[in-house]
């Protein structure tokens, strides 16, 4: 197992898609930073929509944007790749341009526009995945991949940051702030497109030696359903608890959210590197045991009688983000590895059907639980995660008694017919 001591910017930029790749992923997430955050401000202040109206339909633009996942895996199997990441910015040009020749007052054409935008969002980082694991391999693509997030993270965070001081100038800064983003987002597709990268994988052996059928990793897609609640914590719970239950100043939750931002920026290369010792399903189970142990951690700083109960939260809270520092290093790392070639874009894409789904139910699933009392909200977030990294350990077990299963009758097979035959390689997930 090869494994990764030091971070090298310059092969880190090569191994992630090379400068130009580089470019398009820092446009595109500033792009994404200027309006993502403030679409619903958009379809309330500038369209005219109720806001409860235009929750909803953000939401089901979301959810009904996962449909396109299957198509998005079979046409990466086919071997295209900086084509996908060029199609899934084009198509939030198309939301970007339809929210902006939408009526004040038109739903329809909103959800349209929003429908657009969450199929560009749900296709890309499949798409960047199956990118990186074609341009680099091994431990080089786990760092890849982090230093993607890494930049992504900082890049929608600048965005942020300056569509929040552009906020002044009211609906007119609003539409401004969307055309803007409509031209980073074709900038970006142009940019990624011109890396021209294609795999064959019909022709090309599979990456640490997978050339097999492509893995259930049912419990895998599962846990990931749970895990990627840890992203919500920051966003919905953690605001959430402060405010309606700690009456604590909403300056605490600003604070918890840039502090989030500026871990996984500053950490995400370099923990991954570190964590490159291990194997990638043994880190992925750490970062279940971490994020439930913050879990636990934040029901003990919301009990009653707890005088620093803001402060404590805040402390949980970078614990919080070390866990998900080290799950979003080692999930999509451990389906790349385990996965053959050619069907690594569907495999990729049953991934993020899972990352979806957990990101589309976790504010709805933390609000009813939160409404029933910190015990409920930490307890249950902390049990599911627990049993989550249990099961992926026991299909990890189940797994290798399968391989040694199979390494035993393809032996007798062979003793019987008088020849051997060669043994399958094995990988280090």
């Amino acid at each position: 197992m090869a494994v990764t001591t030091k971070v090298d910017p310059r092969a880190l930029v090569r191994a992630s898609g090379g400068p130009r790749y580089a470019v398009a992923l820092a446009v595109d997430a500033l792009g994404t930073g200027l309006l993502r955050p403030f679409l619903l401000l958009y379809g309330v202040t500038v369209l005219r929509l109720p806001a409860s109206t235009t929750g909803i339909t953000m939401t089901v633009g979301a959810i009904m944007a996962l449909v396109c996942m299957p198509a998005v895996g079979r046409w990466l199997d086919r071997g295209a790749r900086s084509t996908v990441v060029a199609a899934s910015m084009l198509v939030r040009v198309l939301g970007v341009a339809l929210l902006l020749a939408t009526p004040t007052g038109n739903v329809w054409l909103f959800a349209t526009a929003a429908l657009f935008l969450s199929i560009g969002n749900q296709a890309w980082p499949a798409a960047h995945a199956a990118l990186v694991a074609t341009v680099a391999q091994g431990r080089e693509r786990d760092a890849a991949l982090a230093g993607g997030r890494a930049l992504r993270n900082a890049g929608l965070g600048a965005g942020g940051l300056l569509a929040t001081a552009c906020l002044a100038g009211g609906t007119t800064a609003l539409q401004a702030l969307a055309a803007v983003t409509g031209l980073a987002y074709l900038a970006a597709a142009a940019l990624a497109w011109s890396v021209h990268v294609h795999a064959h994988p019909a022709a090309t052996p599979g990456r640490d030696g997978a050339d097999g059928p492509a893995p259930r990793m049912r419990a895998l897609l599962i846990a990931n359903v749970v895990y990627v609640f840890c992203l919500n914590v920051p966003e919905v719970a953690l605001p959430l608890v402060l405010v309606t239950e700690l009456h604590a100043s909403p300056a605490w939750s600003a604070a918890i959210f840039v502090a989030n931002s500026v871990l996984v920026v500053t950490l995400q290369v370099p923990a991954t590197v570190l964590m490159s010792r291990f194997s990638r399903r043994s880190v992925f189970i750490l970062a279940g045991v971490v994020l439930a142990a913050s879990y636990l951690g934040f029901l003990a700083a919301t009990s009653p009688g707890h005088g620093w109960s803001a402060p404590a939260v805040a402390m949980v809270s970078v614990v919080c983000t070390i866990g998900e520092i080290i799950y979003a290093g080692s999930a999509t790392a451990l389906v790349t590895a385990l996965t053959p070639a050619h069907v690594l874009g569907r495999a990729l894409a049953r991934f993020q059907l899972s990352t979806g789904i957990g990101l589309a139910v976790s504010p709805a699933v933390i609000t009813a639980l939160a409404s029933r009392g910190s015990a409920v909200l930490w307890g249950s977030l902390a049990a599911a995660t627990l049993l989550s990294a249990s099961a992926v350990a026991t299909e990890n077990g189940q797994g290798r008694w399968l391989r040694v299963a199979a390494a035993g009758r393809e032996q007798a097979c062979s003793a019987g017919s008088g020849r051997t035959r060669p043994e399958n390689s094995s990988r280090s997930s």
